[in-house]
């Protein structure tokens, strides 16, 4: 039988701390980072068709074959499927909407990078948005149960989707963190959040800038940030996107999650430059085989792309608790003879 689950039901069966030890233990454990393949095609129609195959974890008999469509002008702008397959057999155990899956293990997995480099969480944080789309909100989300954040700034290029997101966030309480050790702690109370008329007031204001966007030039400069500051950007997520310019990555501690990866299709190749140019990976950070941020008037930046073991990680524990709680359509795709 093939569970299927929509985007109510993975909203209901995933679980922001859950996820974020998930990821951090899968960006812990040097065998579990494997970029996988990442295959992206031009469509003859105004969009285009990215496939990650295959999600492994370590220690998880299972693995996940996602394809998405991305079409910029639609609502939403990117559908597809996750494919959940059994390691043992290829039973197709779940299909799960890609969407929701990708929206949660990107701005997750940002928000666990943004925190890891971002300078030390202690007093007032203003943390600035720029694109209010669902990658963003999960970034805000994570970030608050990681540290303290006390004002949020958002913009967007569509203003009633900024003033959305603002009413989204404003004084939810940030609820527990996912603590370990020097982790920061999440502080309960509201937020008060204040949307900015331009990208560039966001870098001017906040110390920690989330960029999630489908820009295709530069949003930021060298010139428009400061000593100190970091940068996540989510957009550069394959050829043509690009939110960040190359002084801003020349000038900063740049982590990305796949070297190669992020020079081929990412934040790097947008920029021209080399894989080399990256100083880290957050994996090798994690682990403690790269020190991260030392100098406090570091510039630091967090530009990842997406692997596939991230979509296993957060599929099979909706999987799972799908499972327990009898969430999600059971049926049988090979129509199986009964009798």
């Amino acid at each position: 039988m093939t569970r299927i689950l929509t985007r109510r039901d993975l909203t209901a069966l995933l679980d922001p701390a859950a996820c974020l030890e998930a990821l951090r233990d899968g960006f812990t454990r040097g065998d579990a980072a494997v970029p996988g393949q990442r295959i992206r095609t031009d469509l003859p129609f105004p969009g285009t068709a990215t496939a990650l195959v295959p999600g492994l974890l370590p220690g998880i008999d299972a693995y996940t074959v996602k394809v998405n469509a991305k079409f910029p002008a639609a609502t939403p702008a990117l559908r597809g499927v996750i494919c959940l397959h059994s390691g043992h057999d290829g039973e197709l155990l779940a299909l799960l909407d890609s969407a929701t899956v990708t929206a949660w293990r990107t701005g997750l997995a940002a928000a666990l990078g943004t925190h890891t480099l971002a300078a030390d969480p202690g007093g007032e944080a203003v943390v600035g948005v720029i694109g209010a789309g669902a990658q963003a909100d999960l970034m805000v989300t994570g970030l608050r149960r990681l540290r303290r954040v006390t004002k949020l700034l958002v913009h967007d290029t569509d203003e009633p989707r900024a003033h959305a997101f603002a009413a989204r966030h404003a004084g939810a309480p940030a609820h527990s963190a996912a603590a370990r050790p020097g982790a920061g702690a999440a502080h309960p109370g509201g937020l008060a959040v204040e949307v900015a008329g331009s990208a560039g007031e966001v870098a001017e204001r906040a110390g920690i800038v989330l960029l999630a966007t489908w820009s295709r030039a530069p949003l930021l400069r060298l010139a428009d940030t400061r000593p100190g500051q970091h940068l996540t950007s989510l957009g550069a997520d394959e050829p043509g996107k690009c939110e960040l310019a190359a002084d801003v990555l020349e000038a900063a501690l740049v982590a990305v999650d796949d070297r190669e990866l992020a020079a081929a299709m990412g934040a790097l190749a947008a920029a021209g430059l080399p894989a080399e140019a990256a100083d880290a990976t957050l994996g090798e950070i994690l682990r403690g085989e790269h020190p991260g941020r030392t100098d406090p008037e570091a510039r630091t930046v967090y530009a990842p792309v997406g692997l596939p073991w991230q979509d296993l990680a957060l599929s099979w524990l909706a999987y799972q608790e799908a499972g327990r709680r009898g969430i999600g359509l059971e049926v049988d795709l090979l129509d199986t003879p009964t009798g």
